[in-house]
């Protein structure tokens, strides 16, 4: 999926197949240059999310390590890869192009991951089984493209779908600590989890002040450039959370997915 994501990418802005430049994402201070990418460090920061999406799949490749609930959803971490990975090529659509079609891969790719965050999380909340998962999980990502229909500005951060996916992020947060306190079951290593929160709220700061202060245009060093890079590690922690997710009673069976988790002998 990153070789061919990347490459698809690559033909697209050659041979134009986004569109033209409509100034799509112009708001993120790089200054637009001519040449194969419209704003280059913008753009390439983005594959910061391809090494972070094949780190998790060549985690998901050692059974041993992915706890003892992710194993039982094994279309789980293969999807959370992929999304990932497509972060990379989907940004960076709109950042080299600053073309319509390459805004909005870039939200599409925002929705997907927010998505897998809050419906797994209430899959685990609530008990229910893998369908659930995928059913809230595409419900979610068309809720998003619904409302990022909406054309009016928003505080802060700008335009509707960004709302959603900050919405979606912060519904994740909260279940996973509910999940936590609860411990009836399972219970994941929360400093993974902590750890990815800090990225993300450092880089929205980051990405503010991109906007203000810290803004130079004609500078290959971007803070919209930090945000893509932080956002991939937190990417990456999120999935070492789930990822150590433990059985806390070994007596009793937890009902995940399709299967449980059988006893295991003291």
């Amino acid at each position: 999926m990153a070789v061919v994501s990347v490459g698809l990418l690559t033909l697209a802005i050659g041979q134009g197949w986004l569109g033209p430049d409509v100034g799509r994402g112009d708001m993120f201070c790089e200054a637009a240059r001519d040449g194969f990418l419209v704003q280059p460090a913008n753009s390439l920061s983005n594959f910061g999310f391809v090494v972070a999406g094949l780190l998790v799949a060549w985690r998901a490749g050692r059974r041993d390590q992915l706890g003892d609930v992710l194993p039982m959803l094994p279309a789980l971490p293969t999807t959370f890869a992929v999304v990932t990975v497509l972060l990379g090529p989907a940004s960076a659509a709109m950042h080299a192009t600053q073309s319509a079609l390459g805004g909005h891969l870039d939200l599409l790719s925002m929705y997907l991951i927010a998505s897998i965050a809050a419906a797994y999380a209430a899959m685990r909340l609530l008990r229910r089984r893998a369908t659930f998962f995928f059913q809230v999980f595409l419900l979610l990502v068309a809720a998003c493209e619904l409302v990022g229909t909406d054309p009016h500005e928003v505080p802060v951060v700008h335009m509707a779908g960004n709302l959603a996916f900050g919405v979606l992020l912060i519904a994740a947060v909260v279940m996973e600590i509910l999940l936590w306190r609860r411990a009836e079951l399972t219970r994941t290593d929360l400093r993974f989890g902590a750890a990815s929160l800090g990225a993300m709220v450092v880089a929205f700061v980051i990405w503010n002040l991109a906007q203000g202060p810290w803004c130079d245009p004609h500078s290959l060093l971007q803070g919209h450039a930090a945000w893509h890079l932080l956002g991939a590690v937190a990417a990456y922690l999120l999935f070492r959370m789930y990822c150590s997710e433990r059985v806390t009673d070994p007596l009793r069976s937890v009902a995940v997915g399709s299967r449980s988790l059988p006893p295991v002998d003291r």
